[in-house]
């Protein structure tokens, strides 16, 4: 841990701490949240996200690699985050709202294990 930065991510949409990634409502059509242990995160991607394919699908998918939670804020984000989470078909993804503390927090938790 870096300083007096703490090891944990929470914009509303995300949590990440030092056990668990959450993705608020994941799941279609029920809207329930996705809990995916650290353990079962083998690693992750970045990109800045599109503007045709990504950044106005709202939930779900649009290209049958990966799924996004339902968040109504995406068109107005810059960051997707894809997931390499063992077991899953469709690659957990999401667009964190500060994406370089996510993306620090995600680091650290992830190099600690």
């Amino acid at each position: 841990m870096t300083g007096t930065q703490a090891l944990y991510y929470d914009d509303g949409r995300i949590q990440l701490d030092k056990e668990a990634l959450t993705l608020r409502r994941y799941d279609f059509p029920s809207g329930t949240s996705r809990i995916i242990p650290l353990r079962n995160i083998r690693g992750y991607a970045t990109e800045p996200l599109g503007t045709l394919l990504h950044r106005f699908r709202v939930w779900g998918t649009s290209d049958l690699r990966r799924w996004l939670p339902l968040d109504m804020t995406r068109p107005w984000k810059s960051t997707l985050v894809t997931l390499d989470v063992a077991g899953t078909r469709l690659k957990p993804a999401c667009t964190p709202a500060d994406p370089d503390e996510f993306i620090r927090v995600l680091d650290e938790l992830l190099a600690a294990r």
